[in-house]
């Protein structure tokens, strides 16, 4: 497959030695001559920004005209599907979980599992959407399991149906930045700017406004905090990092996968940035693997809504170890 788009962020993640986390390696280089000139950097973004929208509301103007969403599903009670309300009219499952995350938010900043008193695990992806996400959607679709996506804003100008799909599916979508910077070495006015263009992107593309977060790299900083309190957005880190983007085969991404599954889990793993060829064969050894055990495969908003965490939970520093 012969890639016509710019994934140059996942050509920088390398493993560093002592250290496990998503993505990781060195900063990439500017990448033009406006990036030593932020006010620039930020008209030629928005400007690249509108342009997008107009192609992304072609895309879901074409999809609304065809028939409805073939993903729907029965309900059930561990997370699997039901059918799809549309996003302007959410249903009770989508408004307590949304009331979740503005709950939790009133006394933490972040999250990196939920509470221990029930059985919910969430499985989340990172850095799509991408070629690969519509595979991975399907596998979602077929065993009826609702997950989390920390989409990259500028890769909706390639694979924004994608998006639309995840919003049909009833999957929660959150902001994982405009570009994928390290965010801690960015200015507040351009940290900013990373989650709020993002943010735009998702609502063009019809889905609710994000209210969830993941910070690439695992890159941030107190400036980032205050950011994301302005713009009301939970961190969301995790508890089980998959490191499925070095591609170490399907038996160990599973294998990583159930090693730290517990009551209020959050699985990392990633649907765009490379090949995810060994991520979407894992998947359903990984799903079948969790529900023998117990477990209800679950949204992060459903997570924080049947068993949010405790309070007073310390935060981690900067994760991406830069």
């Amino acid at each position: 497959m012969t890639p016509h788009w710019s994934w140059d962020f996942e050509e920088e993640k390398k493993p560093r030695a002592g250290g496990s986390r998503a993505g990781g390696g060195t900063p990439p280089p500017p990448a033009s001559a406006d990036a030593g000139n932020p006010a620039r950097a930020v008209q030629v973004r928005r400007r690249r920004l509108a342009a997008g929208a107009l192609l992304l509301a072609g895309v879901v103007v074409a999809i609304a005209a065809a028939s409805g969403s073939p993903h729907g599903h029965a309900a059930a009670g561990d997370g699997h599907r039901g059918p799809i309300a549309h996003p302007s009219a959410p249903g009770a499952l989508e408004r307590n979980g949304l009331a979740a995350v503005r709950s939790v938010l009133a006394y933490t900043s972040f999250v990196r599992e939920g509470g221990t008193k029930g059985r919910d695990i969430a499985l989340t992806f990172d850095d799509g959407p991408g070629p690969y996400t519509p595979a991975l959607l399907s596998v979602l679709e077929r065993y009826r399991v609702r997950a989390t996506f920390f989409a990259i804003g500028r890769m909706l100008r390639y694979f924004g149906a994608s998006t639309v799909r995840e919003i049909e599916d009833g999957d929660a979508i959150g902001d994982h930045t405009e570009n994928h910077p390290f965010l801690a070495r960015l200015s507040a006015h351009d940290q900013y700017e990373e989650l709020f263009e993002q943010i735009a992107r998702i609502e063009l593309a019809g889905g609710r406004r994000p209210v969830l977060f993941r910070p690439p790299y695992g890159s941030f900083d107190a400036t980032t905090l205050r950011q994301l309190a302005k713009l009301h957005l939970l961190m969301v880190l995790w508890s089980v990092d998959t490191n499925d983007y070095l591609a170490p085969g399907v038996e160990v991404i599973v294998e990583r996968a159930l090693a730290g599954a517990k009551p209020g889990a959050i699985i990392l793993m990633h649907d765009g940035g490379g090949d995810r060829t060994q991520t979407i064969a894992a998947l359903p050894l990984i799903i079948t693997k969790l529900r023998a055990k117990g477990f209800h495969l679950v949204t992060v908003p459903r997570l924080l809504a049947d068993d949010p965490p405790p309070a007073g939970q310390p935060l981690p520093s900067n994760l991406s170890g830069a």
